[in-house]
């Protein structure tokens, strides 16, 4: 039974991963620049975001299963390549 749990985690971090490329690549196509650094924050905030939530607190995320946490890395890893290029495009 503790391999189907490590499996699943597996599986979960790789599909949080995609669902960051997917999300990067979205918002690398309508920076129309930079497509790697787009591409390598979404992975991060997507994988990085359900650990951060779970760290304050917030332990809903085990309830709803994995579609609600691939939802959840979705909308981090929208959130931070927003914040990215709002911070890439002052810079300029």
């Amino acid at each position: 039974m503790e391999t189907f749990f490590e499996a699943l985690g597996l599986i979960s971090l790789i599909l949080l991963a995609g669902v960051g490329l997917l999300a990067g690549y979205l918002a690398g196509r309508i920076a129309g620049r930079n497509m790697a650094l787009y591409l390598a924050v979404g992975v991060i905030a997507a994988i990085a975001t359900p650990f951060i939530l779970a760290a304050v607190g917030i332990s809903v995320l085990a309830v709803g299963g994995i579609l609600f946490l691939l939802a959840v890395g979705a909308v981090g890893a929208l959130i931070v390549l927003a914040l990215v290029r709002t911070i890439a495009a002052r810079g300029k």
